[in-house]
């Protein structure tokens, strides 16, 4: 009899463990898509640029199984311009052991990337991630690092500007000194301004408060003024816009969003496009794929935009064969 009920417990004791043993498998066995993924999601400012990007990022998560509320959680955390701001939040991050860490614009991704070494860090719109020390190569990604560009041709701007200016010979331009994604930018622009006899004018600055008397500091100097796409000038852009129109200096723009806002042209990428792309590619690395196997993505549409009424405001005509060119037209 006590032989019978020790074979008993033993057999019900081997069905328990084989019970657990499966359930384990299964919970193992989990699609991401079941479990709640906390991710870090940090902006170094806010501009209708940057805040397409946020939303194409949460929307692109979303279309890959990723939705916040249901098996995603979300920490927004924006550095309102300020370089230690982005180290704050990044070191914050770190400390959360947020499962992802996705950094819009370069100063964010770089703090992001010396904090956090373990987690996968994904970024976007940074204009040159190799310069910016994110990555040694676009193609294979060498560390935890990965993301999106949105680096556009200073040599396509700068023959848009010539299209409604075509005796151009000095061309302003309003950078941050200490973002690298700008002094990429401005060099690029020396360059192509020097194969096309166009002397650029550099007005740097180091905050936010110093736009408009960069802005001032061109006038008299500059016929047309080039923002690149840098945060610092796009998020204060209408202290530029004031001084341009005030002076009759044509502004035009590296980005879509700024030609929205008073700007005469660009050819721009579509932001929240990229932020969508970026959110993809992202659920891909929650998904598994090892970052050192997801390519660092460079935008490659660039599409016409012109704002009609800044484009009168400056006295600039348009032709109807630059309207054909155009995407779209701002009234």
């Amino acid at each position: 009899m006590r032989r019978a009920a020790s074979l008993f417990l033993s057999a019900c004791l081997s069905m328990t463990l084989a019970a657990c043993g499966n359930d384990a498998v299964q919970k193992a066995d989990a699609p991401a898509s079941q479990q709640t993924i906390k991710l870090g999601l940090t902006q170094f400012v806010e501009h209708p640029a940057l805040d397409s990007v946020r939303q194409g990022i949460v929307d692109g998560l979303k279309a890959s199984g990723y939705e916040e509320g249901k098996n995603l959680e979300i920490d927004f955390q924006n550095a309102h311009g300020e370089m230690n701001n982005t180290v704050s939040i990044a070191q914050k991050f770190a400390g959360d052991g947020k499962d992802m860490v996705v950094a819009i614009a370069t100063p964010s991704a770089q703090a992001v990337a010396k904090a956090i070494t373990d987690k996968p860090v994904v970024f976007s719109t940074v204009t040159d991630p190799v310069s910016a020390q994110l990555v040694s190569s676009l193609d294979k990604p060498d560390k935890n690092v990965t993301g999106t560009s949105d680096k556009v041709s200073m040599e396509q701007q700068l023959d848009l500007i010539r299209t409604f200016l075509p005796n151009l010979k000095k061309l302003g331009v309003v950078y941050t000194t200490s973002e690298v994604n700008s002094q990429v930018q401005v060099k690029d622009l020396e360059e192509s301004g020097k194969k096309n006899g166009i002397e650029v004018v550099k007005a740097g600055i180091s905050s936010l408060s110093e736009v408009q008397l960069a802005t001032q500091s061109l006038v008299g100097k500059v016929e047309a003024i080039l923002i690149p796409i840098d945060n610092t000038v796009v998020s204060s852009f209408e202290a530029v816009l004031g001084v341009a129109e005030q002076s009759k200096i044509p502004v035009f723009a590296s980005d879509v969003d700024t030609v929205k806002r008073g700007a005469v042209a660009t050819y721009g990428i579509d932001y929240y496009k990229m932020g969508k792309q970026t959110g993809e590619l992202a659920a891909r690395i929650l998904k598994g794929q090892p970052v050192s196997e997801t390519p660092v993505e460079v935008s490659k549409e660039t599409d016409l935009y012109i704002n009609e009424t800044a484009a009168a405001v400056f006295g600039l005509s348009l032709t109807d064969e630059i309207k054909k060119r155009a995407k779209e037209i701002v009234k």
